[in-house]
């Protein structure tokens, strides 16, 4: 039986361990106390909160059949229905049903909504009369789409969609890897607003799909539940600090423990890292492959969690939460009322709302570098304006998450292609997680099990 070390025990490393069970000897090496990376919960109040991410993709299939395979098919749950809600000119909007990452299939469902002014709207609507031309190379988000449908468009619709998933700007996004459906369509050489209303029709999901599911308890429960699933030797507080081949083909890793210095050896080596930690081990390896992983930016976010008393709020908030743009100069990014949203938070704390702010795109470093109770007020008082005069938490947890979210520059697609090509040139490496093709758990899910699946399938 082969060995394989899988270095990173976040849920893109965890899924490939789970892949190579019964196939391997696996050890994982994850620096932290816990396995989980940014799927993790904490307390807040004594109530138990996701303090990453809060729900799995469910259009997609890779995280919640990965979830059902590990005894977590019962605790799968659908959050409450609710529209996604804009925080723009002034009010709490919400975009009409039909969007696609915020490009409107009906542009006069906008009209009267206050989300784009009257010009904005008519701009909108002008997409399908414009000249298209196939799309060969990429491009930002911004450049096609604002050609598209209008900067105002992307300012206040799409930017912020952009914002909630990848902490991003449209203007420095790849269309091709942060809007892939979209990019499909630009490619074919035709308006857009007619293709979208097309696919739409014929992959509308089933009646009754929802698009995201969340775990009961959080969905910190999932990595857990990998974890103990897969069947692999896990070492937590175990940082990896170099790879040397050694003659016979085998890759050796020496790591640093709280007890000292861990030396391990094995057949092949899954990197589930962040791409800078990445870059860092394969360094000596491959110059090509270091250098294409550290030019991967990443963007740092802050969640700040807070729970108040029904009794005392002079307010509680409906629906499921908003998303804000950066085009109107606020500090918060987005908010999740997680006590509307899941019904398994709001049973277990009846008398408490519990929320989450999300602070922190790319380039807000300064922002970002303030202290937690700055954050906290900061959220506070744009809560109170969004939303309405909620009074202050009863208890608030400041989640930090430094250089969290890798960002899909344009040629982001080309950059993972040489990436790959350059590792590939290493027998028995294979590299996994949000840094390749998707941030969200399933696309990591996804790159852990064919990294599982490529080092099986060597030699």
């Amino acid at each position: 039986m082969r060995s394989v070390i899988v270095i990173g025990g976040g849920i893109s490393g965890l899924a490939a361990a789970w892949q190579l069970r019964g196939q391997a000897d696996v050890t994982v090496l994850e620096s932290h106390a816990k396995v989980g990376g940014k799927l993790r919960t904490g307390t807040v109040a004594g109530i138990t909160v996701d303090e990453g991410a809060e729900s799995l993709m469910a259009l997609r299939p890779e995280a919640v059949e990965l979830a059902a395979a590990v005894g977590l098919g019962e605790a799968l749950c659908d959050p409450a229905k609710a529209p996604t809600t804009i925080w723009t000119n002034g009010a709490l909007r919400p975009l009409p049903a039909g969007h696609v990452m915020g490009v409107p299939t009906d542009p006069s469902a906008l009209i009267g909504t206050g989300l784009l002014s009257p010009e904005g709207v008519a701009r909108v609507a002008a997409e399908e009369t414009l000249p298209a031309t196939p799309l060969t190379e990429d491009c930002s988000v911004t450049e096609y789409l604002g050609g598209r449908f209008g900067q105002e468009a992307v300012d206040r619709l799409i930017e912020p969609m952009l914002g909630g998933v990848y902490a991003g700007l449209a203007e420095r996004l790849s269309l091709r890897a942060a809007m892939p459906r979209i990019a499909a369509l630009a490619e074919q050489g035709t308006p857009l607003l007619p293709a979208l209303r097309r696919m739409r029709a014929a992959g509308a999901p089933r009646s009754g799909a929802v698009a995201v599911q969340g775990v009961v308890g959080g969905t910190g429960r999932f990595p857990a539940a990998v974890a103990e699933a897969c069947g692999a030797r896990i070492l937590t507080g175990t940082t990896a600090r170099s790879l040397q081949q050694v003659g016979d083909g085998r890759w050796r890793v020496q790591a640093m423990t709280g007890d000292g210095a861990l030396t391990m050896e094995a057949d092949a080596v899954i990197l589930a890292l962040p791409a800078f930690a990445a870059a860092e081990l394969l360094r000596p390896h491959s110059p090509l492959a270091e250098a294409e992983l550290s030019s991967i930016p990443h963007a740092s976010t802050a969640v700040i969690t807070m729970a108040f008393s029904r009794a005392q709020a002079h307010f509680l908030p409906q629906g499921n939460g908003f998303l804000v743009p950066p085009v109107d100069g606020h500090t918060l990014k987005a908010a999740s009322f997680l006590s509307n949203k899941w019904s398994w938070l709001h049973d277990s704390a009846p008398e408490t709302f519990v929320l989450r702010a999300s602070i922190g795109r790319i380039g807000e470093d300064a922002l970002l570098g303030r202290p937690d109770r700055h954050l906290v007020r900061s959220a506070i008082a744009e809560l109170h304006h969004a939303v309405g005069p909620m009074g202050e938490p009863l208890a608030t947890r400041v989640t930090r998450w430094d250089r969290g979210l890798p960002q899909y520059g344009v040629g982001h697609r080309e950059r993972v292609a040489r990436i790959r090509e350059a590792a590939g040139k290493l027998p028995g490496i294979a590299l996994c997680g949000a840094a390749y093709e998707g941030v969200g758990v399933a696309a990591c899910v996804a790159t852990g099990r064919a990294a599982a699946k490529q080092v099986l399938a060597q030699p």
